[in-house]
């Protein structure tokens, strides 16, 4: 996946990587998207260089059962291996970063008709929309792998050597309420 053009710190463009790394060691390469100083302390918005993909199942035989992501790391333990042979079956590799899994590898392209025919596309939904890579089954239960379409942000802490941190539970808590405006500033500033 190519880096993105739209990092902004005090209205100019500059590029920028970080590596984000959690608490299992984990690491994520991300670009700096936009830069804030908010209460003095800095905060970045990353996006991912790899795709963001999420693993989600269904419980019970209900057809119109709303799918589940998988979240629980045992779980993603024992589907991985499956889940990356499948994904290789597309010319993706999986791979177990911090945040989120990521796929390394070029996305099929978005068909159009998935998009509802009454859809405005400028009405934001409450859902979040993602797009299907492919299915498999691990021991009867079937799991289904998507990618989203909108950019996958990460807020995390700037720390004085300007190495990315993730957030306190309390601290994303704190600063959650602020993440659409700071969304909306920074797409502004795109425009």
């Amino acid at each position: 996946m190519s880096s993105s053009p739209y990092r902004k710190e005090n209205g100019s463009s500059n590029q920028e990587s970080v590596t984000l790394t959690d608490e299992l060691g984990r690491s994520l390469t991300c670009n700096i998207e936009y830069s804030m100083n908010l209460e003095g302390q800095e905060y970045a918005l990353l996006l991912p260089i790899d795709s963001p993909v999420e693993i989600f199942t269904w419980h019970g035989d209900d057809a119109d059962e709303a799918a589940i992501p998988v979240e629980d790391e045992t779980e993603i333990d024992q589907i991985f291996d499956t889940a990356r042979v499948v994904l290789q079956e597309q010319n993706l590799t999986l791979r177990r970063t911090a945040v989120t899994l990521t796929v390394v590898g070029e996305l099929p392209e978005f068909p159009d008709e998935d998009l509802e025919p009454n859809a405005d596309p400028d009405e934001e939904s409450e859902f979040e929309e993602l797009m299907w890579l492919t299915s498999f089954y691990h021991e009867e239960q079937e799991y289904a792998i998507y990618t989203p379409l909108d950019p996958f942000f990460i807020l995390a802490r700037m720390n004085d050597d300007g190495k990315p941190e993730l957030l306190s539970e309390e601290e994303f808590q704190r600063l959650e309420p602020m993440l659409p405006m700071l969304e909306d500033q920074f797409f502004d500033e795109l425009d």
